[in-house]
């Protein structure tokens, strides 16, 4: 088994130097002997972002999959990766590859698997691919399958469209795509719903313009000033592969995914019902909004694969995490930004979402959330919390510890309400210290406790 090539929280990624075709191919061949091995028969289909190496990376997995006698479903050009999951499950497939590294930078790219239900891949599932790796093993050629190009777009537009019911009526909107693979598609969304599309960096650029595709305030000061000096109602970014969103609002900016996860479950609580699932490090308003309404919030490690397991087992109306990734009920259980993009305009269309934030805030309480990053090296990511384990305190910047949550790290939950979370990366060498408070005063003090308490056992 080739040990370069590990599945973590959302796939394998890599700098381009290990990323390699030859590594690429094992990985096909993996999934074709475990759908083989697993009994699970029909076509696969195959996915890209928008990276200059990505379709060449994508066409050496359709070969391998062809040759095990899979016929093979791909897009025209790069797509984002909810609508390869939405594929999956319209058209029966048996599985898909999505050829992305997601926010990383273009000398990275990524693959991950996405299963026949349209979920995240669980960790069965990937250690299973994993101990398959192996270089290709042809089936004879008369028994190889067939490439076949596919629209991947309108159907899942028309599902969208289907299960959220709006009409945004000239709502003007400006969208950011980052040049990632969001572009024409969560634009052309938002305009086939009757929204009045600004938009920006929706052209080609396998380089991104130069940074990172990650929706983040640093990278998005265009959409924030179209939206704050009142040129668009509202904006909307996405992630390199469209899986996350950013929301911009006239009074907020950048709006904060956990504020944003609130405000949606609280405008779906206005005609459904359900309760929310959200990973370990996203905000307890969700669970305020929740009790609000006679429901329940469900907490899951970080990953939404355990977000879309919980999902599924409780039919959940909404599930969500801090980062930006979110789905709903009657949607394939894995996160969608291009969807969530249409459900934030029409919720706004409904009831700005800085009115509807204030309106939770005042209700429920003020609430900050921040995090900060500790370089840790992978191999010292268990060592370190194992020594976090012997060491905590009583008390955390000057608030008593009630409880501690290890279902993802230490979740340390404090008498005033307030948590500190230490956890590691899944796909970087870090380790994450996530805090929330009723100020960002607080916050700022939970930040540094956190980082002093990894520093002291490292």
């Amino acid at each position: 088994m080739d040990t370069a090539i590990s599945f973590g929280t959302d796939g394998w990624r890599a700098t381009l130097d290990t990323f390699t075709a030859p590594r690429v191919r094992m990985v096909g061949q993996a999934v074709a002997t475990y759908l083989d091995d697993e009994g699970v028969p029909g076509a696969v289909g195959v996915c890209y972002d928008a990276r200059e190496s990505s379709p060449g990376f994508a066409e050496e997995l359709a070969r391998v999959l062809c040759a095990n006698g899979r016929d093979v479903y791909m897009p025209e050009r790069d797509r984002p990766t909810p609508l390869l999951a939405w594929q999956i499950v319209d058209r029966d497939l048996a599985g898909g590859l999505m050829l992305t590294a997601s926010h990383n930078p273009p000398e990275y790219n990524g693959v991950k698997f996405i299963p026949e239900d349209g979920a995240p891949a669980p960790p069965a599932v990937t250690d299973a691919i994993e101990a398959r790796l192996a270089e290709p093993d042809p089936l004879p050629e008369d028994e190889w399958g067939t490439v076949h190009e596919a629209d991947f777009q309108t159907t899942h537009a028309e599902h969208a469209l289907d299960l959220i019911d709006g009409d945004l009526d000239g709502l003007p909107v400006a969208y950011d795509a980052i040049h990632g693979s969001g572009r024409g598609v969560t634009d052309a969304l938002l305009e086939r719903a009757g929204a009045t599309v600004d938009r920006l960096r929706c052209g080609d650029d396998p380089t991104f313009g130069g940074v990172s595709p990650e929706p983040t305030r640093e990278n998005l000061g265009e959409l924030i000033e179209r939206v704050t000096d009142g040129e668009a109602g509202i904006g909307f970014a996405n992630d390199g592969d469209a899986d996350r969103i950013a929301v911009v609002t006239p009074e907020r900016g950048l709006l904060d995914a956990n504020l944003l996860f609130a405000a949606l479950y609280d405008y779906l609580l206005e005609t459904d019902s359900g309760p929310a699932i959200r990973s370990v490090s996203t905000t307890f308003l969700v669970d305020r909004v929740a009790a609000a309404h006679g429901e329940e919030a469900f907490e899951v490690p970080v990953g939404f694969k355990w977000v879309a397991e919980s999902m599924v087992e409780r039919d959940a109306l909404m599930g969500g995490e801090e980062s930006g990734g979110f789905s709903i009920r009657g949607h394939v259980p894995e996160k969608d930004g291009v969807l969530t993009a249409l459900l934030a305009a029409t919720a706004h269309d409904a009831e700005p979402l800085d009115e509807r934030v204030d309106r939770l805030l005042e209700e429920h309480g003020e609430i900050h959330q921040s995090r900060v990053s500790v370089d840790c090296p992978d191999e010292e990511k268990a060592p370190t919390l194992e020594a976090l384990s012997e060491a905590i305190p009583e008390s955390v910047a000057g608030e008593r510890i009630e409880d501690v949550n290890t279902a993802d790290g230490f979740k340390l939950l404090l008498e005033d309400g307030s948590w500190l979370l230490v956890r590691p990366s899944g796909t970087e060498p870090k380790l994450r210290v996530y805090a929330e408070a009723e100020s960002e005063g607080r916050v700022e003090a939970l930040l540094e406790a956190g980082s002093e308490l990894v520093n002291e056992v490292r």
